[in-house]
Order: structure tokens, then sequence, then C-alpha cells
């Protein structure tokens, strides 16, 4: 091995000193850092006799302090509050962020994932399209990974998540609670694990409730979007026995939804409805909506404190970390 490659790099100082390597970065180019981290990164440099000349060929060949969010929908509110969360935490670190929007298609996210690879990025956050989303090549090439929201299917990456199933049935009880008795369910698309684990929330309240009706007849798979939403609603009130009330997975679909309702003059609580998410402009929302409220930007904060342990060698198994939501109803407090 020659003598430049047995020098000290960039990463190591890092490690040394507890700070980013972009913060290394800096002192060495003279940028604004604090006089505590600048005396423990040169503390550290001079230990591991480092110099600064080698940190500009390292940060020519990598992007490491760049990361990438790659989320279903830039449009949704709840992802763009999770972004915030995780940009605030990067950014306070030293790191850029790369948001990418991949509209719940798995070729293009695939795209994006592929450019995160050749670009050589410190790390990627994902929520994921659907679980056959793949994070192989990554992984192979020792990026960390963390999965927020929703996680691929079959890969041991750190995970940030909340209580689906909980919030589905917290939600779908709260409407029996309200007196309604034959309540539907709206989700997202059949292969995405939030989908999946929100109705699997509503099945098992209306299976506790021991309803009279068959429960499957009143699921219906829809897109995650304001269409879907309306197009589901309108599917389920042409029933010959339509629902009484509606439980809705996700708050975009519950925006189309409650405009169905409010076209045919059927506002909660005339039909009972709950969202999974806060509606987007919650003060044109009727008060009778019961709403699982999700903590967008607490999920955002935790997946980028994750990854930036990942980054800085943190080797322990991968972890899943399930946040609490809360519910408000008429007749419900919390999960």
């Amino acid at each position: 091995m020659g003598w430049e490659e047995s020098m000290a790099t960039i990463y190591e100082v890092a490690a040394l000193a507890g700070v980013s390597p972009a913060t290394v970065s800096r002192v060495f180019n003279g940028m604004n850092v604090s006089a505590e981290k600048s005396k423990l990164v040169r503390k550290a440099a001079d230990e591991l006799k480092f110099t600064p000349n080698r940190t500009a060929r390292t940060l020519r060949k990598r992007n490491s302090e760049v990361l990438a969010l790659v989320i279903p929908d830039i449009e949704n509110p709840f992802f763009t509050s999770l972004a915030r969360g995780v940009e605030d935490v990067a950014h306070d670190a030293g790191y850029s962020v790369v948001l990418c929007n991949s509209d719940g298609d798995r070729e293009k996210e695939a795209k994006y994932l592929d450019i995160a690879v050749s670009e050589d990025m410190g790390g990627v956050i994902i929520a994921a399209a659907d679980e056959h989303s793949n994070v192989d090549s990554l992984l192979a090439r020792g990026r960390p990974v963390v999965a927020v929201d929703r996680s691929p299917h079959g890969v041991e990456v750190d995970a940030v998540t909340v209580d689906n199933r909980a919030g589905g049935r917290a939600a779908t009880q709260a409407l029996f609670d309200q007196g309604y008795r034959r309540v539907a369910c709206i989700t997202g698309p059949a292969d995405v694990e939030t989908a999946i684990l929100r109705a699997d929330g509503w099945r098992s309240a209306t299976t506790a409730a021991k309803v009279a009706y068959r429960p499957e007849d009143y699921l219906v798979n829809s897109d995650f979007r304001v269409d879907g939403g309306r197009e589901a609603m309108r599917t389920l009130l042409s029933m010959e026995e339509p629902p009484d009330a509606i439980f809705v997975a996700n708050n975009l679909m519950s925006v189309g939804a409650l405009q169905v309702l409010i076209e045919r003059r059927q506002m909660p609580p005339a039909v009972g409805m709950a969202s999974f998410g806060d509606l987007p402009f919650a003060a044109l929302a009727p008060a009778g909506i019961t709403v699982v409220h999700l903590p967008a930007r607490h999920l955002g904060v935790t997946a980028a404190t994750m990854l930036l342990e990942r980054i800085r060698g943190d080797q322990q198994p991968a972890r899943t970390v399930v946040l609490r939501n809360t519910i408000s109803a008429p007749e419900a407090s919390t999960l």
C-alpha cells in the first residue's frame, strides 16, 4: 500500500472528533465552525497525522455530505412535514438533502436510487413506493438506508413508522362508539405496507364489533390520492346497503371522500368519517370527523438521526422505531 493510501481519511478524523465529515471539511476550508468543534477536529487530525490536501481529494471523489430523501408524493402535506424534519436534522449536522419524488412508481424510484449509488451519496431515507422496492444496490456498497413510514419487503434496514394497525383499529372503533353500525374502509394500494396495516386495523375493529355484514364487501382499495378517495366513496355510496360511516386510510383520500359527501349533502355526522392523517386545510373540515394525528415531522427527525448514526459508524442490528399516534374524536382521546 502506498503512502497516500495509508494516510488518515476525513471519515476517520470525523469519527475520532465525533463530528460529521462535512464539519471536518468546513474546518479545513476556513468556513464558520464553532470553536469547540474546530478544536476537536484539529486535535483528531493531529493525532491521526491527517493532512488537509487529502480532504480535497476525498471530497471530490465522494458526496458523503449529501443525503437522499425519496418519498412517494411531494404534494401530500404529510410528506412535506416529514421532509422538513429530515432537512432540519441534516442541516444542523452539516449535510444537504436531495428530495426525490417517486410518485409511488417503483421504476422512477429505482432511477433515484441508482443516482444515489452513482453519486456515492452518504445515505438514503426512503418511504418505499411499494413492498417490492429494492435498495440492494445501496446496501451492497455500504450506503446506509433508513425506511420511513413504510418499508421495502424482506430487507433488514432501520425503519421509523407509526402504529398503523392500532391507528386503524382505534379510528374504526371510534366510529362504532359514536353509534355507527356499518363502517366501511377506503385504503391504499394492496401492495403498500401502510394500506395493508391500516386496513388490518379496521378489519380487527369490525370483527370485534361482531357486525352483521361481511366486512370485505365494504373494503375498497384506491391510490392514496384525492381522486382515488372520490372514486372509492362513490363506489361505497352506490351499494345496495351503503355504509353509514367510513374509515379512510390517508389524508388525501379523506379529502376526496369528504368532497363527495359534501356534494351529496351527507356531511358528517350524517355519515360518519374517520381519517388516518390530518386533513389539509383542517379549518374547512367538519368538526365531526375523527382524525388520527400522525407525528410527521418527528418521523423525519427520527429517520435522519438514525441515518446519521449509521454514517458515523453505528454497527448495531437493524432497528425499528414505532412512534405513537393520537386520535381526536367526539368520544375518543388517544391510542
